[in-house]
């Protein structure tokens, strides 16, 4: 497998096709840049120019991947933020997605996958059992704890 190297300007032109096609953060572009076969220098000045030409842009991928994570794949707020600290994106673009997400529609997600959940274990014999798995699976799929043991309390009625 051959690495093909660009220069700058090839580089340039081939990430802002990579740009255009989805929202992509900061760690990502720069990543693709090194692919490219360019130096430090290089990629840093390319990102900057891929900013200032709205290519890229920190705040708008962390709120279009916060929502997606949430209403495509059901994550809580827990497991969206490390995914995002995982992706290098800031404190700041990380609260400000997550305050995107309408809290009403969040509860409901809440409420439907544990119900979900608790439907799956109908088998289980043990009142504990019951509730640990339905807690791990909730808590895995990154919802708050304390948001967790109250709708554990409210379904099993506890």
């Amino acid at each position: 497998m051959t690495v093909q190297i660009f220069t700058p300007e090839q580089a340039l032109s081939k990430i802002r096709q990579y740009c255009a096609y989805q929202e992509r953060c900061h760690a990502e572009v720069k990543e693709k840049l090194y692919s490219f076969g360019l130096h430090k220098k290089d990629a840093d000045d390319i990102l900057v120019l891929l900013i200032g030409e709205n290519y890229v842009n920190e705040e708008r991928f962390a709120i279009q991947y916060a929502g997606g994570k949430f209403r495509i794949n059901h994550w809580g707020k827990n497991k969206i933020k490390q995914a995002l600290k995982g992706k290098q994106v800031g404190d700041y673009c990380i609260k400000k997605a997550l305050r995107q997400i309408d809290e009403d529609d969040y509860l409901r997600m809440l409420k439907k996958l544990a119900s979900q959940k608790v439907r799956a274990l109908a088998g289980e014999k043990k009142l504990f059992m019951r509730q640990k798995k339905l807690q791990d699976y909730l808590l895995m799929k990154g919802y708050e704890s304390s948001l967790v043991s109250d709708i554990i309390r409210e379904i099993l009625s506890v």
